[in-house]
């Protein structure tokens, strides 16, 4: 039964890169206001935290500052506002 619960593990951080890739790169090249963008990576953080219960603070150090990154880039903005609706 672990190597199942492996493999299912496995397989969530797996659709969460590709959802945290994906996201980064809709970001990039769309053109999405600043608002959308905010919103978009909180539905991620949601999408995470569903995948991954109890691992907010994980979201918080490895996904979110890559998010930042990108925004900074693209909208000129210091810092992601964490109370986007």
């Amino acid at each position: 039964m672990e190597e199942k619960e492996t493999q299912e593990e496995n397989k969530r951080i797996r659709f969460l890169r590709f959802l945290v890739d994906f996201t980064l790169l809709e970001v990039e090249e769309s053109d999405i206001s600043y608002e959308k963008a905010l919103q978009m990576v909180e539905e991620v953080k949601r999408a995470a935290c569903s995948l991954f219960p109890g691992k907010e603070e994980v979201f918080e150090l490895i996904y979110r500052p890559r998010f930042m990154r990108v925004m900074q880039e693209k909208y000129g903005t210091a810092s992601l506002d964490q109370s986007a609706p």
